[in-house]
């Protein structure tokens, strides 16, 4: 079959439904990339809120960042972030035990494998420290001192205000030629014929056309979901947090460069340390703490007096049976939400901008487009979902109802078969797909206290005290780069000065 080459242009006028954390970022890269080839309209109400709790990022936003041409310093400054090397998790294995999730590489891997499996047969040779002390971020995070920025191979995310992250990026995008409409969408008209979607219509009457929408209605997903049908595939049989009260407090100590993750007995709590102040909230499973426990609970944990009242927030953990179905393409939480637990949000919103960008479909909305779109966000979702599950699965906690379900749980195929793989032969992957290294699975999962019963006997080949000096020269190298670095407030106050 053969296809006319035409070059027409048939999808110029794009409409992003809602605003937020997802809605500007979009505005802000179809602009900054595509903007001389499209008309970008966004839509938002003042009067509707975002969840706006999604504070702390991956490493991949740097990339994005570079992407649309964001400053670094400049962004320090608009929205009071501070550094992230990784995340501290506490309680979650067991009661009092403490573990980083660093951002950083673990060791020298070569060809045949990892560096775990070197550090395996070094550790049963007792010539080798716990695995972080041959992770430069992993123990920069738990000396709380930092260095990044132009020169500096450090791996980092940030912490972030989410609302003042948007403010910033609305201005960029107003500025690169975004048109901005206030006001409530009060129904969404379709195309009689084709059923693709013809015009928002908002609450004035005013109507705003478009061939090319992007639903960023948040849970609601009044586009993808209310408009067009499209399902939703419910996770909670393996996530069953469903609620979070997340309340802002006073900083009392310098900030440090990582998320807290603090297990109790119905889920966890996070701390996200930004300049002025410090994000606080408490992820529970309703079934088994109820809102006014909740509440009682996360106000008790807090360091600091509050600045705000708690806030809670419902949520479904699963996704949309597809992210872009006739010519809306949904991006956040319209998409679906995993959990705040290891904070994939923001980036999954910056994946789906960047896929998008490389299928735009300006000859029309075909179905090789949407089907290759839909079937890379189903499988990079999948893949954080089983990373996530992975935390609850893994525990030996046994003093609540809800840790001993999360521990009796059954689990999804592909993580039953990860966790084979690592238990047998201490082996950990990264696909096309996956957001997540082998480096991440290594330190969760040695962290949640599963250890392999074999590993690559790759160690065997190198002479007893070659390996003993090997692994002193990489613990030396990295405990001298930490000891340079200053504390991270240092480093903070002068580079966002």
């Amino acid at each position: 079959m053969s296809v006319p080459m035409t070059g027409e242009q048939r999808v110029r006028r794009v409409v992003i439904a809602g605003g937020g954390t997802a809605g500007w970022l979009a505005a802000a890269a179809l602009s900054h990339q595509l903007g001389k080839l499209l008309d970008i309209t966004l839509v938002e109400s003042d009067e509707i809120g975002t969840v706006g709790v999604g504070e702390a990022t991956i490493p991949t936003v740097r990339s994005f960042h570079a992407l649309i041409g964001l400053d670094e310093r400049e962004f320090l400054r608009a929205t009071n972030a501070t550094f992230k090397l990784g995340i501290s998790f506490e309680n979650w294995a067991r009661i009092g035990d403490r573990y980083i999730h660093s951002f950083g590489t673990l060791g020298r891997s070569t060809w045949m494998g990892e560096f775990h499996h070197f550090w395996l047969h070094a550790r049963a040779a007792g010539v080798a420290d716990e695995i972080g002390a041959y992770c430069l971020e992993h123990e920069a995070a738990a000396a709380e001192r930092f260095a990044g920025g132009e020169g500096q191979d450090t791996s980092y995310a940030f912490h972030l205000d989410a609302t003042l992250y948007a403010r910033h990026l609305r201005a960029r995008s107003e500025a690169a030629g975004v048109r901005r409409i206030e006001g409530k969408i009060a129904r969404v008209d379709r195309d009689g014929e084709s059923g693709e979607i013809r015009a928002l219509v908002l609450d004035s009457g005013a109507e705003v056309p478009g061939d090319l929408f992007i639903d960023c209605t948040g849970f609601r997903a009044l586009l993808l979901g209310e408009t067009l049908g499209v399902g939703f595939e419910d996770w909670g049989e393996w996530l069953q947090t469903d609620r979070a009260l997340a309340v802002q407090t006073e900083s009392t100590r310098p900030a440090v460069p990582y998320t807290r993750a603090v297990a109790h007995d119905a889920g966890w709590r996070w701390q996200i340390p930004l300049q002025n102040r410090v994000g606080n909230g408490l992820v529970y499973a309703s079934a088994f703490l109820d809102d006014d426990a909740a509440r009682e609970r996360l106000l008790a944990s807090l360091d600091g007096p509050t600045r705000t009242e708690p806030r809670l927030i419902r949520y479904r953990t699963g996704r949309r049976e597809q992210s872009w179905a006739a010519n809306c393409v949904s991006l956040g939480l319209s998409s679906g939400f995993v959990e705040p637990l290891e904070s994939t949000s923001i980036h999954l919103i910056m994946i789906g901008i960047t896929r998008l960008m490389q299928l735009f479909p300006f000859g029309g909305c075909h179905e090789g487009l949407r089907r290759r779109f839909n079937a890379q966000s189903r499988t990079e979702l999948e893949r954080v979902r089983d990373f996530i599950i992975l935390h609850y699965k893994l525990t030996e906690r046994d003093d609540s109802p809800f840790w001993r379900r999360c521990r009796d749980m059954s689990v999804p195929q592909s993580l039953a078969d990860r966790i084979a793989l690592w238990v047998e032969d201490a082996h950990a992957y990264q696909g096309a797909e996956d957001l997540f290294r082998v480096d991440s699975w290594v330190q969760v999962m040695l962290g949640q206290r599963l250890q392999p019963g074999g590993h690559h006997l790759l160690g065997r080949i190198m002479p007893d005290e070659r390996l003993r000096q090997t692994f002193e020269g990489m613990r030396r190298s990295v405990r001298e780069r930490v000891a340079s670095m200053p504390a991270h407030g240092e480093f903070l106050k002068r580079y966002a000065a």
